[in-house]
């Protein structure tokens, strides 16, 4: 975790959708898992949650969205590339109410992989800056199984959400009509996902919405330059801040989201 990932067990491929091409790595077997990276991009901590998704049974697809892949986060690296994202159009970090451009893209890619993989459905998780993303991406009827982790946008309204009222609504009713839940984790002092926005959550989407919060003292101090020093906070639950020991809350966290997907995806699949 401290040398940058090669990701030479990852299939690496350029998707085109709609004119637009980035780098998606995919391995395994099995129903779709998109996994969202975290800011400032996919560090070998997303590479290997990824590889635990792709050991629980699953296809994982992890698209480039930021950052150098497979890098340790350096501290002057990682503000540039939170910086460069923050004003971008592609994600629009300051704006509340509206879903991020690239969420279309990531549809997109959600439906791609299902017709690849088949199975009922795809499950998403989007981390801090992609978090919400998970949400807005249960309009495309192929995300079954949606997971938001410390999710972190806009950056500037803590206690509003990425997505609309209409989109919130839209949520709503999918989950509703088709019984299916959002799961969301955060730690207890995160300054970037803090209570008012699971609060608003909640508001919107109701029991549809199981959010889960981690004591401050569950994380890992041990972790990269960039987290120590820019993010300064527990923040990142199943990646740079998991604690990889039986037992330990971020631990179970990884594995019930694990669990959730393989619910959703793989015992759903053996039913029909």
């Amino acid at each position: 975790m401290t040398q940058d990932d090669p990701l030479e067990d990852f299939d690496s491929r350029t998707i085109t959708i709609g004119g637009v091409s980035k780098c998606v790595y995919v391995a395994g077997s099995g129903p779709a898992v998109i996994v969202m990276p975290e800011m400032p991009g996919i560090s070998p901590q997303v590479a290997r949650f990824s590889r635990w998704v792709r050991d629980a049974g699953f296809t994982v697809f992890v698209p480039s969205l930021f950052g150098r892949d497979g890098a340790v986060p350096t501290v002057d690296e990682g503000i540039a590339v939170f910086k460069k994202a923050c004003v971008s159009a592609e994600f629009r970090a300051l704006a509340a109410d509206e879903p991020s451009p690239a969420v279309r893209w990531l549809r997109s890619l959600a439906a791609s992989a299902h017709e690849e993989c088949g199975g009922p459905g795809v499950g998403v998780i989007g981390m801090c800056f992609t978090g919400n993303f998970a949400l807005s991406m249960t309009l495309e009827p192929s995300v079954i199984a949606p997971v938001l982790a410390q999710p972190s946008l806009p950056l500037d309204r803590l206690g509003e959400t990425d997505s609309g009222p209409e989109e919130l609504e839209a949520v709503r009713t999918r989950l509703d009509t088709e019984d299916l839940t959002v799961l969301a984790y955060r730690f207890h002092g995160d300054p970037f996902c803090r209570a008012q926005r699971f609060a608003a959550y909640s508001k919107a989407l109701g029991e549809r919405f199981v959010g889960k919060v981690l004591p401050d003292e569950a994380a890992n101090a041990a972790t990269s330059p960039f987290f120590e020093h820019v993010i300064a906070h527990p923040h990142s639950v199943v990646t740079a801040h998991l604690v990889d020991e039986a037992g330990s809350p971020t631990t179970i966290a990884r594995d019930e989201i694990l669990q959730f997907f393989r619910e959703r995806l793989l015992e759903e699949a053996r039913d029909q």
